[in-house]
């Protein structure tokens, strides 16, 4: 493995070395990810599998991929290393995918799936610590946007270049998955001679809890408002509707998918410079009364229209808050504790997701949709009123 001297954190510009090459790796990443998810469900049919499986392969991938981040990011506290991290991690991850194009029974899918998620669970935590600490505190939110837009970026350039293969050059699923090795090595590259190590003091083996740096301040909210945030797919089902035929949902899905992203894109880099000037817990406040607000217009409106251009401002919705949310994180934690602080970020995001689309399409099916907004809408209230009522957490110095 090539090593690179560590640097010392960026004073001047927020589009830091360690900046520009992490999001350009998420560009990457992400190209190949999602070239590959979307077809998923068609790939496991064809080998005898169906949706309550996939939803079982998915489960267990995530769930591992959310315990590693905490104890990772814990791991990378105790070494005062990030780097190593997030080289493993991207390069484990770069070479599952490609490994699909071998798989010949479900099982086959299930151990890529977990061993690219693995790679997730070892480089994100530390990834977001290396961020932090490469700007200047009053940058982070610019900087976690860049990042958070290259990653949007890739989940609209993948499903789009696959999409394109498929319609054009070969509608071999195996050669496509294999062709995900190209941006999987570049992934590789990027990360040994791109990424630096920013320093960080290590911690003692026995770390504290997230209450011990006020951080639970804001995961407590935070978990109630994930509770309200379903699966973004049911919002792709409101506006499809029960009575638009399959041959339209299937042409529109991918292009309303691609769609969701160019937005929140667009709004990354933005929404992440304001949080610096306006402040990171305000504007995660104003991003969360818009999810509320659009969460509550679609439980009442049926028109495709309506439905399209409140789905737009769910991904503004999206670009002020994921940069402002990380960036918060930062700052509530002295710097040698930040891989441990993501790590309980991640898994608080984690664990509640699943939770929380299991309550919105039970409340859908059993109740109605109208039921399943509505009660989003007012969980994201209750915790717009946490936030702001716990007041703002303050770090402990540095050590």
């Amino acid at each position: 493995m090539a090593v690179t001297p560590a640097v010392k954190p960026v004073a001047g510009s927020w589009l830091s070395r360690n900046v520009v090459a992490l999001g350009l790796i998420s560009l990457l990443t992400d190209i190949a990810s999602d070239a590959v998810i979307p077809l998923l469900p068609v790939f496991l049919i064809s080998l005898g599998g169906g949706a309550m499986l996939l939803g079982w392969i998915e489960g267990v991938a995530e769930a591992v991929s959310s315990v590693l981040k905490l104890l990772v990011g814990r791991w990378s506290d105790r070494v005062g290393k990030s780097r190593p991290f997030v080289v493993a991690g991207y390069a484990i991850s770069s070479m599952a995918k490609p490994l699909l194009a071998l798989a010949l029974i479900p099982a086959h899918v299930l151990g890529v799936r977990v061993a690219d998620r693995v790679g997730k669970g070892l480089r994100t935590s530390p990834r977001d610590a290396l961020i932090a600490a490469s700007v200047r505190p009053d940058q982070r939110g610019a900087a976690f946007g860049l990042h958070r837009a290259m990653d949007h970026a890739g989940a609209v350039i993948g499903p789009l270049c696959a999409a394109g293969f498929l319609l054009w050059i070969s509608d071999d699923l195996r050669l496509l998955f294999w062709l995900t090795a190209i941006p999987g090595v570049l992934v590789i590259v990027a990360a040994l001679f791109g990424v630096r190590e920013v320093p960080r003091p290590p911690v003692e083996p026995k770390t504290p809890g997230p209450a011990d740096h006020g951080l639970a301040r804001f995961l407590v909210p935070l978990g109630l408002f994930t509770l309200a945030k379903a699966s973004e797919v049911f919002l792709i089902l409101k506006l499809m509707g029960e009575s638009v035929g399959e041959s339209l949902q299937l042409a529109t899905f991918p292009l309303v998918w691609v769609g969701l992203h160019v937005v929140k894109m667009v709004c990354a880099v933005p929404g992440g410079k304001l949080a610096d000037r306006w402040g990171k817990r305000r504007m995660i406040g104003v991003g969360w009364l818009l999810f509320a607000g659009v969460y509550a217009a679609l439980a009442f409106t049926q028109d495709r229209i309506w439905i399209g251009a409140l789905l737009g401002l769910y991904g503004v919705y999206s670009g002020l808050t994921e940069a402002a949310e990380k960036a918060l994180v930062a700052d509530v934690v002295p710097r040698n504790r930040q891989g441990a602080a993501f790590g309980w970020y991640h898994l608080t995001l984690g664990l509640l997701a699943l939770a929380a689309s299991a309550l919105f399409g039970t409340l859908w099916q059993v109740v109605s949709a109208q039921a399943a907004f509505l009660t989003s809408a007012g969980l994201a209230v209750v915790a717009l009123a946490m936030l702001m009522t716990l007041g703002r957490p303050v770090a402990r110095p540095a050590a």
